[in-house]
């Protein structure tokens, strides 16, 4: 398995054709997966995150901490883990200010951040969300989709508050390591787990 810097047209093609919620994240920085039989297999983006604030709670200012804004995969890749690994010892190259990593897994999709379980992040926060989304496909999908569907189709379709997500961070920087272990929290496991 390679990364490469990716492309913008690969960030869109990856985002909208791979990704549940089919929106193009603000990034920074992507890498383009490839597997061992050299195939494409979509992208993993970090950003600066949604608000200038994200890296305080943990004493960093922007610049110094970089969220992980999308994992676009087509499911070519030999293991999500391995590009995920991949991913964070370039970002440690191509970003060297950077300290912490932050990412969100979306509980809405039943997603309770096993790749970042898998990886040893850090799981710190449990947040609540104000907004909406909407069931479309068989499926509940973020309000940003409201952009792409016509008015009559999104009033016919079903929709809640937002489930919100679960918070992770990851060090990069031996300093930030002992603050991570103070703020850690157990995992999160699926209802079915429980």
């Amino acid at each position: 398995m390679i990364l490469k810097k990716a492309t913008h047209k690969a960030i869109k093609f990856a985002c909208m054709n791979f990704h549940y919620a089919k929106a193009i994240p603000v990034t920074r920085i992507g890498f383009s997966v490839f597997n061992d039989k050299n195939e494409w297999c979509g992208v993993i983006t970090y950003g600066g995150g949604a608000g200038s604030q994200m890296g305080a709670p943990y004493g960093l200012s922007q610049g110094q901490y970089l969220e992980l804004t999308r994992m676009a995969l087509n499911g070519k890749q030999e293991s999500t883990s391995k590009a995920m690994a991949l991913s964070i010892k370039l970002i440690k190259k191509y970003c060297p200010t950077v300290k912490l990593l932050i990412s969100y897994d979306d509980k809405g999709q039943n997603h309770i951040g096993i790749i970042y379980q898998a990886t040893n992040w850090y799981f710190v926060d449990e947040t609540e969300s104000s907004g909406i989304e909407y069931f479309y496909k068989n499926k509940w999908v973020h309000s940003r989709i409201s952009g792409i569907l016509s008015k009559e189709v999104l009033n016919n379709l079903k929709k809640r508050k937002k489930t919100g997500k679960y918070k992770y961070i990851y060090p990069l920087n031996s300093t930030i390591i002992p603050l991570c272990k103070e703020l850690k929290k157990s995992y999160p496991k699926n209802a079915q787990e429980v």
